[in-house]
């Protein structure tokens, strides 16, 4: 939803434009007063993506919204009058043969369902969400989808799925007053992400106390390619760090995003901090890069392509990336570079962690007639070393690791 004044033509496009460009199908302007409805005609007409008109309290504005253009307008039959004004509003809009998205929010049920708010705050939201149903219904009007939205994540949650259990229509998925960008994308996640993965939603909103929109689009986004729903653009994977880390991480974590944006291709892309673990934790990967504290090393779908110094890990890595588009997404790979990478990471990663490539080696000895007894440990126990004992994953066998 843009944050503008939409009255404000300049501002309003400008913004409409930007979360466009972030990813956003369609775009929410409020309209409070008539000067908004003048300018929404305009916004329709040069908007690169669908309008909603945002209404509250005045059928009347709804109306001309409709009549403005827009291509969906947004109304709380709890709050713009009566029956009657509704009616009056879903009759035009059958004429015009435009959406509706009704719904409720958990800061303004109607007064008969204030006590039951209360005592069972979900069945009061699917209550009142129901009986909006039920009025567009009476009114013969189907060509609608539903929010219903709370500022509580496990109420939304739970909401959410009684009402999917309860009607036929789309639902409009969102975490009312989510909070700061921070808090605000987490929250959203959570409720969001749960229901989507639970096949639950049609369209979302993301809610965010922010004055740039797009940065709701992009949390949008990233819910939605991380439950593998849509894709647009990279990928990126970064380890957490750990007290193995030996250069500064963070500062080539945020290189590499930053960079990543200029492409639009939905690879995947992994930054490790270290070589403990070799690059069996994100094989999978398009490109990666794990370093150490003067030298790391650039890999491709868990082959190793080259090590470089620690400094021109990410320039490397996206001459690599660059490489392979220029070849029509085929890896170029220099096979003297990559045996030097092999060496290199063989040096470095740690030869007791059970990396899955060392796992299918158990297994695979394990097959070929061994006695199920697996031990992985070195020579000895550094200086304060310790040996532990520990039950291997594989088929319950077990392993000495220090």
């Amino acid at each position: 939803m843009t944050k503008t004044e939409t009255a404000d033509l300049t501002a309003t496009m400008a913004q409409i434009r930007r979360v466009a460009e972030a990813g956003a199908d369609i775009v929410r302007v409020a309209v409070p007063r008539d000067q908004d409805v003048e300018a929404l005609k305009t916004i329709v007409r040069d908007s690169p993506i669908p309008v909603i008109a945002d209404i509250h309290f005045n059928h009347t504005l709804a109306l001309k919204a409709l009549e403005a253009g827009a291509h969906c307008v947004r109304l709380n039959p709890g709050n713009i009058g009566g029956p009657d004004k509704v009616a009056a509003v879903t009759e035009l809009a059958t004429r015009l043969g435009t959406p509706l998205r009704v719904g409720v929010n958990s800061g303004s049920l109607p007064a008969h369902l204030r006590q039951l708010e209360y005592d069972n705050p979900v069945e009061a939201l699917v209550t009142a969400a129901v009986e909006t149903v039920e009025l567009m219904e009476r009114l013969e009007f189907q060509n609608f989808k539903v929010s219903m939205k709370s500022t509580s994540v496990p109420n939304t949650i739970a909401a959410n799925r009684l009402l999917s259990e309860r009607i036929p229509y789309p639902l409009h998925l969102g975490v009312t007053e989510a909070g700061t960008k921070w808090s605000g994308s987490l929250k959203s996640a959570v409720g969001l992400g749960t229901l989507l993965a639970d096949g639950i939603g049609d369209t979302i909103r993301i809610s965010l106390s922010t004055f740039h929109a797009e940065e709701e689009v992009k949390v949008a986004w990233e819910i939605l390619k991380a439950l593998k729903l849509r894709e647009r653009g990279p990928v990126l994977i970064a380890c957490p760090t750990c007290g193995r880390l030996q250069f500064d991480m963070d500062m080539v974590v945020a290189e590499v995003e930053r960079r990543l944006e200029d492409y639009e291709d939905p690879i995947e892309v992994s930054v490790l901090g270290c070589a403990v673990n070799g690059i069996g934790e994100a094989r999978h990967a398009d490109f990666g890069i794990t370093g150490a504290k003067d030298m790391g090393m650039i890999y491709s779908k868990g082959e190793p392509l080259k090590k470089v110094p620690t400094e021109q890990l990410v320039d490397e890595l996206f001459k690599e990336i660059d490489r392979y588009y220029a070849a029509g997404k085929t890896v170029q790979r220099d096979e003297s570079a990559a045996a030097e990478a092999r060496a290199w990471l063989a040096e470095n990663e740690d030869a007791t962690a059970m990396t899955p490539e060392r796992m299918a080696a158990m297994e695979a000895a394990a097959a070929d007639g061994g006695d199920g007894d697996a031990t992985l440990q070195r020579a000895s126990p550094p200086a304060g070393g310790r040996l532990d004992e520990a039950v291997s994953p594989v088929a319950g066998r077990r392993f000495t690791r220090v």
